[in-house]
């Protein structure tokens, strides 16, 4: 990882693709990967990221699937201009950033019902929920000034065509919120996955993927354990961030 004024260079899935983001503001997690892995993009498909900060998850199914376009929409300036950066850094023409809100009803260059796939990472926190980050930059990628979920809902399906697929990961918490909110938009959920901190710890996220007007069945995956110990991967999760984009599944531990 090399240091440049506020910025940090770091390499995930296995270095393939290289992220710059800022050193101080809102910094993505495991939960970008793991949500990148676990939706199904396919080479074909138009794909949007929503709320996408530097464009990470956007980055990393670029280099699994190579789907013909994916569109990243960024609220914060200097974030939209990060995925620009980062998709130019790592090769990717088929990406680009749109600086825009996404509880808009309107954003330009962007048409309704037109993608195959959208994906989003919502912030895990309500609005007022728990301690308030100084840096406005993580407070609005984090909740307390940024999208709802309901809110990020609610434009996945304005923009995902009919029968396309949404996929988001989530607070574990507050899975019954996320579940209710989709079929509330006739997204209905098609599969589900709890990630687990370790063996016998409660589930700190779920991942949920829908499909637009599906039909009603879901199918429960097997939990994700992350971590065998303290620091210490299991074999599927360090295959998942830091194998290579194309690595097979690696077996459940």
């Amino acid at each position: 990882m090399a240091t440049i004024d506020d910025e940090t260079h770091d390499t995930i899935l296995g270095r393939a693709i290289t992220i710059v983001q800022t050193k101080n503001g809102y910094r993505f997690s495991v939960d970008s990967i793991l949500l990148a892995r676990f939706a199904t993009a396919r080479s074909g498909d138009r794909i949007l990221e929503l709320g996408a900060g530097c464009g990470v998850i956007a980055a990393a199914i670029d280099a699994i699937a190579r789907p013909r376009e994916i569109v990243a929409i960024e609220i914060q300036p200097r974030m939209a201009e990060l995925i620009e950066r980062n998709a130019a850094i790592n090769g990717f023409t088929n990406l680009r950033a749109v600086c825009a809100d996404l509880r808009a009803k309107t954003i330009a260059g962007l048409k309704p019902a037109s993608f195959d796939l959208v994906v989003a990472n919502p912030p895990f926190h309500a609005r007022l929920a728990g301690r308030e980050s100084p840096n406005r930059s993580r407070r609005q990628a984090r909740g307390g000034e940024g999208a709802s979920c309901e809110e990020f809902v609610a434009a996945a399906r304005r923009y995902v065509r009919n029968g396309g697929r949404v996929a988001m990961i989530f607070a574990a918490t507050r899975t019954a919120e996320l579940v209710s909110t989709m079929r509330a938009r006739r997204l209905e959920p098609k599969r589900l996955r709890f990630v687990h901190p370790r063996l016998g710890l409660p589930a700190s996220s779920v991942m949920v993927e829908a499909r637009a007007n599906g039909g009603i069945e879901v199918i429960v995956e097997p939990p994700l354990i992350l971590e065998e110990r303290a620091g210490v991967y299991t074999r599927e999760a360090h295959a998942l961030l830091n194998g290579p984009p194309r690595a097979p599944r690696a077996e459940l531990t």
